[in-house]
């Protein structure tokens, strides 16, 4: 579950870390393009708590983002279109599908993370406009710090609250608007109310993508009442996630995804089916038999989303 929630070139590797923020190896391994950054671990205190930024031992250029021990994200900068966690696979789905192959896009992404679906759109989708909404200023500078941004990517981060961001955007502004917002490992109870979801549809074209990546468990009233809140501003709905998690046998994500236009239901389901963790969309029927009676979520009512019981992260 992630934070907040990216052909360009490859971007420098990021540069070492500050003195006294590398926890690991000491050393440096040489980035490309000139760059270098360090072949440790790295850490430091942001808004949101301890961040934390792990190199894959396999992959030199490849680094995945903890914050409170939570993973929140991965990133690869030798190849940005490799999505490692299972969420993120689908959010990218979502992105290959919101547009004929390599087609430019405008996606305002609420919660910035690692940045890793930018960079995924930035690679996939040349010259595409991107906003990026994400609370903690310290973990933006943090990130970028370490992992830059190709400064050629139309990749521009404001450091607000995810609902403030959104309502700056203007009217139908947005192909996809990628909603992956948490507090800690929590989706923020103002961003789960039907007004959150208006202001959405408002930024987001006629015929573009409302997705959201949700978590929740057993008994899986939280993902219920999203889908319920969502049906009360989008016609056009559907749910992705694994079968045990469908079934409330588990705790784990959910990717929403909602239009005012008919959905790629055949080819998501083709691509979700044929991830390496299996994926179902649900929609229509099916979709609304399995939201069973759930009520919208106002603001006067809305909490924030469960926490994941501590064995998810074991």
């Amino acid at each position: 579950m992630a934070r907040s929630a990216r052909a360009a070139k490859t971007p420098k590797a990021g540069r070492a870390p500050k003195a006294g923020r590398a926890v690991t190896d000491e050393g440096e391994a040489s980035g490309r393009g000139g760059g270098r950054r360090a072949a440790a671990e790295v850490e430091e205190t942001v808004d949101g708590g301890l961040a934390r930024l792990t190199p894959d031992r396999d992959r030199p250029h490849s680094w995945s983002l903890f914050l409170d021990g939570a993973p929140q994200s991965h990133v690869d900068l030798d190849d940005p279109t490799r999505l490692a966690f299972d969420y993120q696979r689908r959010l990218g789905h979502v992105i290959d599908l919101a547009a004929p192959p390599g087609r430019p896009l405008r996606i305002a992404h609420l919660g910035g993370g690692a940045f890793t679906l930018a960079r995924y759109t930035a690679a996939t989708r040349p010259r595409s406009t991107q906003q990026v909404v994400e609370r903690d200023g310290a973990l933006v500078r943090f990130v970028r710090e370490t992992l830059p941004l190709d400064p050629r990517a139309r990749i521009r981060v404001r450091t607000l609250d995810a609902r403030e961001g959104l309502a700056k955007l203007p009217e139908d502004w947005a192909d996809l608007v990628l909603a992956d917002v948490f507090d800690g490992a929590r989706t923020p109870a103002h961003l789960t109310s039907v007004e959150f979801l208006s202001d959405a549809r408002r930024v987001v074209r006629p015929g573009g993508l409302y997705a959201a990546n949700l978590t929740d468990g057993p008994p899986l009233a939280h993902l219920r009442g999203q889908i319920a809140t969502a049906a009360e501003v989008f016609p056009e709905l559907a749910l992705v996630a694994e079968p045990a998690v469908l079934r409330g046998r588990r705790f784990g994500n959910a990717i929403l995804l909602a239009s005012d236009a008919p959905l790629p239901l055949a080819e998501l389901t083709r691509r979700a089916a044929s991830d390496p963790h299996s994926a179902r969309v649900e929609h229509g029927r099916a979709l609304a038999d399995f939201t069973g009676g759930a009520r919208p979520v106002t603001d006067a009512d809305a909490v924030a989303s469960p926490a994941p019981p501590p064995s998810v992260f074991d």
